[in-house]
């Protein structure tokens, strides 16, 4: 793994215990039974669903993503307005791999997620008819090249959905939001619609079973949230940021991360998660300038489109 890779200071141990009710083990293998269903059902759906309009496609995206996630027993809240359609990019905080059906289950979107997923079974072709949208965190000279892809799938009037802390954290304190994914943004000159993703146990406090942090094992996670009873799983819709209100993906990145983190983003780590430490304040390379400015030929052909402004005249 390269030295530059965003990293989180959450453990299985120290943040993913389930401190509420528990399902029986009979229920908890008839949840996995039927998500493992629902799994195939969306392998075999998913050629014939990608020909279908872009309204109908989205009804069945949501309507699969939201039963996936109910089949692990966890309940959905939202709170707040899509608004209107149009490409955008969508930044959130990354708690679990339940993230993605569970951002889906609301706007269905096309995700950024690492190349290793790709090669995944099963679930990795589903991610590739999903039109998922790949990266290799271990390359950075490929980076430009992502940003590239992203601006043009925004500027196709496509959602895209990034997770900018590059790594997952329990969900009890929030990672740095990296800057590179909000070059698109400004390239392509959509809004960026910040979520909030929180898992909640009955007693209003932050569940640790579905916490898929560090070298926990997909496994486990799968049987740990199978188990966990109560579990509510809240997505919070925060207002647009409107393209042209920041000139800088810095800056743009910043306001990101002060709307998902709301109070929790002047609490320093330590307070919100006792006995871990904080991540480091120093920026990754990805986050450095000269590390992730994309070179004049990434974003060359975009300039036929009158939506788009090359990042070479971007501040950055």
């Amino acid at each position: 793994m390269s030295v530059w890779l965003p990293t989180s200071p959450c453990t299985p141990e120290a943040c993913a215990g389930h401190e509420g009710d528990t399902a029986s083990v009979p229920r908890a293998v008839l949840r996995l039974a039927a998500a493992v269903a629902l799994i195939l059902l969306g392998i075999l759906g998913a050629p014939p669903v990608r020909l279908l309009p872009a309204g109908p496609r989205h009804t069945v995206v949501r309507a699969w993503s939201t039963a996936l996630v109910r089949a692990f027993g966890i309940r959905i809240t939202v709170h707040g307005s899509p608004g209107p359609g149009g490409g955008r990019l969508l930044v959130a905080n990354h708690i679990s791999w339940l993230d993605i059906p569970l951002v889906a289950a609301v706007l269905p979107c096309r995700m950024l997620a690492k190349s290793d997923i790709r090669a995944w079974p099963v679930l990795g072709r589903l991610a590739g008819w999903a039109g998922t949208l790949f990266i290799e965190r271990d390359r950075i000279r490929a980076l430009p090249a992502t940003i590239g892809t992203i601006t043009g799938a925004l500027l196709a009037g496509d959602r895209v959905t990034v997770f900018p802390e590059g790594s997952t954290w329990c969900g009890r304190a929030q990672g740095t939001f990296r800057r590179a994914a909000f070059q698109a943004a400004l390239d392509a000159r959509v809004p960026v619609q910040p979520l909030r993703l929180t898992y909640l146990c009955r007693d209003g406090n932050p569940a640790g079973a579905p916490a898929f942090v560090g070298d926990d094992p997909l496994t486990a996670s799968l049987w740990r949230i199978a188990r966990a009873r109560g579990v509510r799983a809240e997505v919070r819709l925060l207002p647009r940021i409107p393209p042209g209100r920041y000139a800088h993906r810095r800056d743009l990145a910043a306001a990101a991360q002060r709307a998902v983190g709301g109070a929790r983003a002047a609490t320093p780590a330590p307070d919100l998660l006792p006995g871990v430490p904080a991540q480091p304040a120093t920026p990754s390379a990805t986050d450095r300038d000269s590390a992730n400015r994309p070179a004049a030929s990434v974003h060359h052909w975009v300039s036929s489109s009158p939506a788009a402004a090359s990042s070479l005249r971007t501040p950055s």
